[in-house]
């Protein structure tokens, strides 16, 4: 394919991009509907799009749309062959919005992480954890203590159309979402809730660390997402689980104790910029403290669900300040019936870890746990 139809159709999602249409939906929506569109031409024209995101502060905005996609991918070509090209300070200026300073340390390592393509990372089922990756090729086995059932896929292949994912032997999981469920670390036996479920993902990788034992609870405010979440369930096997909605009010959906909580709390998604770079010129620094007060509130919720010995989980795929540090400690200090958890299925010895996108080449989270005093 030459550049030119690339330009033009990344043109055409461009323009389809508005408030209610950020650019990975419009992306999906351009690309799902093109069946002729072979895999590689479908990247080429998302590669496109995301470069445009990343390099925007460095675009003549004055420029056709085509000629501003060609100067992002020449800006991209420069920066993949030479990130010492383009200088920390000008990194820190341009390719991310000017409130982000005041929230987190812009190293010069995670500004670099922020301007490359991000790493394709499968989960596969315990059970078909050899199998897998043998019949998908281009598989390579993820750090500690992921390692085993995660994989980073550098293949060309279009996975959802492989028969492995359609038989739901493995999912598409981020590897930082996959150290969420290893710090879980649930038993076989135990009754978890997944509180802020969403689609699914964190909710099947608890049932395949169960081995499908116990119970999980899976609830979100989404009905739409909750359908998902079944449909995928179905596809992977998944039957100890129940799902119901709940909007994170004071009104819980059980008078169930539990084992263990996620609190895979909605966030500012700054830790996914890497993922999905048109994010950074839509999240404000208002979304940021309305969403901290949100999680806090999620937490304080939940906490009185917990057994005796339970374990408490929170989650946001963020970097922020305020959607971190300055949620956990308040929790901490307003529930003296908890204690920290140290995370050592993480191998850390405290009860915060963070997941820095630079070190892990995936995107940026933020895990804290706690345990309820017996």
């Amino acid at each position: 394919m030459s550049s030119e139809p690339v330009f033009n159709r990344a043109a055409r999602i461009l323009r389809s991009v508005s408030p209610d249409t950020p650019a990975d939906e419009a992306l999906r929506r351009e690309l799902g509907a093109q069946r002729t569109l072979a895999p590689s031409e479908k990247r080429a024209v998302t590669r496109a799009v995301f470069a445009y995101y990343r390099w925007l502060r460095w675009l003549d905005s004055s420029a056709s749309l085509q000629a501003q996609l060609a100067a992002a991918a020449d800006l991209q070509r420069r920066f993949d062959a030479d990130p010492a090209s383009v200088k920390t300070e000008a990194l820190a200026a341009r390719a991310v919005p000017d409130w982000l300073r005041d929230e987190l340390a812009l190293t010069p390592d995670y500004l670099r992480s922020l301007q490359r393509d991000p790493a394709l990372w499968i989960r596969v089922q315990t059970e078909f954890a050899g199998s897998v990756p043998r019949a998908l090729g281009d598989c390579t086995a993820a750090p500690a203590p992921a390692a085993g059932t995660g994989f980073r896929y550098t293949g060309t292949k279009d996975l959802f159309r492989s028969e492995e994912f359609q038989k739901g032997l493995f999912e598409i999981q981020d590897l930082a979402s996959q150290l969420v469920g290893h710090a879980c670390a649930p038993q076989p036996g135990e009754t978890w809730w997944d509180a802020c479920a969403g689609e699914g993902g964190k909710t099947l990788h608890l049932a395949d660390l169960m081995q499908n034992k116990g119970l999980i609870w899976a609830t979100d405010r989404s009905a739409r997402r909750l359908a998902t979440l079944r449909r995928r369930a179905g596809r992977a096997q998944v039957f100890n689980y129940r799902s119901l909605p709940w909007n994170g009010g004071p009104f819980l959906p059980t008078k169930t104790k539990f084992d263990g909580i996620l609190v895979d709390a909605p966030c500012s998604g700054v830790g996914t910029w890497q993922r999905n770079p048109h994010a950074r010129w839509t999240t404000t620094a208002d979304d940021v403290r309305e969403l901290a007060a949100l999680q806090l509130q999620l937490l304080n919720h939940v906490a009185g669900s917990l057994k005796p010995g339970g374990r408490l989980v929170y989650a946001v795929c963020t970097l922020t300040r305020s959607e971190t540090t300055a949620v956990v400690d308040p929790f901490a200090t307003a529930h003296p019936e908890l204690e920290p958890l140290p995370l050592a299925s993480l191998g850390a010895m405290q009860n915060t870890f963070v997941v820095q996108p630079h070190e892990w080449n995936a995107n940026g989270m933020f895990i804290a746990a706690w345990t309820r005093k017996k």
